[in-house]
C-alpha cells in the first residue's frame, strides 16, 4: 500500500469523471467505464448508480481490483468496502459536487439504496 499523495487526491477528487477499469483473472484489464468519483478526506469513492446488479460494479467486486485514470493520473487500486460511518460524508461530498446535474441524477448516488454499491479506492503497487 503506497497511499494517496495530496496530489492525487485533489486530481481525481477534483475531476468530474474516473475511468474505472477492473481486472480479469488473468489480470489483464477490461475495458474502461466512466463514473463520478468524490473524494471524503483522504479517500476517494464510487458508487454504482444502477444498483448492484451494474456490470462494472458486479466485476469490481468479483475481481477486487483494477485501475483508475483521471486528470492524467492513471493508479492501480483495490476495491474495498467503506466504513459504516462514511455513507453521510459520501453523500454529502455526491451533493456537493453534482447538484447540479439535478436531483433525478444525483439521486441514483446518493440514499440508503447505495450503500452497498460503494466502493473505497485504495491505491496499490503496479500489477
Amino acid at each position: 500500500m503506497t497511499g494517496w499523495t495530496e496530489d492525487e487526491l485533489d486530481t481525481i477528487g477534483g475531476s468530474e469523471e474516473v475511468g474505472i477499469s477492473s481486472r480479469r483473472r488473468d489480470r489483464s484489464l477490461r475495458p474502461y467505464v466512466t463514473i463520478w468519483v468524490v473524494r471524503v478526506g483522504d479517500d476517494l469513492y464510487v458508487r454504482s448508480a444502477y444498483g448492484p446488479d451494474n456490470p462494472w460494479f458486479v466485476r469490481a467486486k468479483a475481481s477486487g481490483s483494477g485501475r483508475i485514470r483521471a486528470g492524467g493520473i492513471e493508479r492501480d487500486v483495490s476495491f474495498a468496502e467503506p466504513g459504516a460511518d462514511a455513507h453521510a460524508s459520501i453523500d454529502a461530498a455526491y451533493h456537493a459536487k453534482y447538484d447540479r446535474h439535478g436531483p433525478r441524477i444525483v439521486g441514483t448516488v446518493v440514499g440508503p439504496q447505495v450503500v452497498a454499491t460503494t466502493l473505497r479506492l485504495e491505491p496499490t503497487r503496479a500489477g
